[in-house]
């Protein structure tokens, strides 16, 4: 199963968090969620077959873990997602610039410019 498919439930979302603080039996991840304990195996065997958890039989518990490895493909897609910032081109600086000139030289000269034109806004009645 494919990572990205098993986080878009969020039951299995929230069963990944409570196993980021350490490995859990199912009767005590069940017990966090109104859904029957047969329905909280099934989400934890999907988390399982995409690669997010781990399994380990105790006896007759079975004890599961958060997979970080299995993260690996998530946190890669957010890190390029993150690092894609459109570009500030140069000539938004350049335009930043001449604004913030023509403001200081209006105030200096004590004038209110109407916006685009430099020119002193006329007072309406």
């Amino acid at each position: 199963m494919d990572p990205f498919i098993a986080l878009a439930d969020p039951v299995r979302r929230d069963l990944l968090r409570a196993l980021a603080s350490g490995p859990a039996r199912v009767a005590d991840l069940a017990a966090r969620h109104p859904i029957s304990r047969p329905a909280v195996s099934k989400h934890l065997r999907l988390l399982t077959q995409a690669g997010l958890v781990t399994v380990e039989d105790r006896g007759r518990e079975r004890h599961y873990a958060l997979a970080r490895p299995g993260l690996v493909p998530v946190r890669a897609l957010l890190d390029e997602l993150a690092g894609h910032r459109p570009p500030v081109p140069e000539s938004a600086f350049d335009a930043l610039d001449l604004e913030v000139r023509r403001t200081v030289r209006d105030r200096r000269a004590g004038t209110d410019a109407a916006p685009g034109t430099g020119r002193p806004q006329e007072e309406s009645a």
